[in-house]
């Protein structure tokens, strides 16, 4: 099975004493094949660039630990394609549309065929995605 990491699955690792059940689930899922979104990059460095006006060291540990990222990623990064964004304007139509990026990680999802881990599993409810969410015990 292969998976698309949500940013909260990916800050939640990065934590010096992560949430035990996410912890659990990649050690489980070792060997999986993960994959991140251009959208979780793009997350992931606003959160970067928030910190840095406040703390500028602590941001400068987040850019270390997100080279480190990327590097790991570097071949498993997925663009937006237009593949995607037709997936994502089938889902995109209220009352129930996703939040903007979630529904787009769900249309990520399902155009490559993964499993969406996430702790956000009720902003893609309704999209038919293979969902996971590691924060709860299997």
């Amino acid at each position: 099975m292969a998976f698309l990491l949500d940013t909260n699955v990916v800050s939640e690792l990065r934590k010096s004493t992560p949430h035990p059940e996410v912890l659990a689930w990649q050690r489980r899922n070792a060997a999986a094949e993960a994959y991140l979104s251009v959208l979780v990059i793009g997350e992931i460095r606003q959160g970067i660039e928030r910190v840095r006006p406040r703390d500028a060291r602590w941001a400068e540990t987040l850019d270390d630990w997100f080279d480190g990222l990327l590097s790991t990623y570097r071949d498993r990064i997925l663009p937006v394609t237009t593949e995607i964004a037709q997936e994502w304007g089938r889902y995109n139509v209220p009352p129930k549309a996703p939040p903007i990026v979630d529904g787009l990680l769900a249309a990520t999802a399902k155009v490559h065929r993964l499993t969406l881990v996430t702790g956000n599993v009720g902003d893609v409810a309704g999209t038919g995605v293979a969902v996971l969410n590691p924060f709860e015990p299997e």
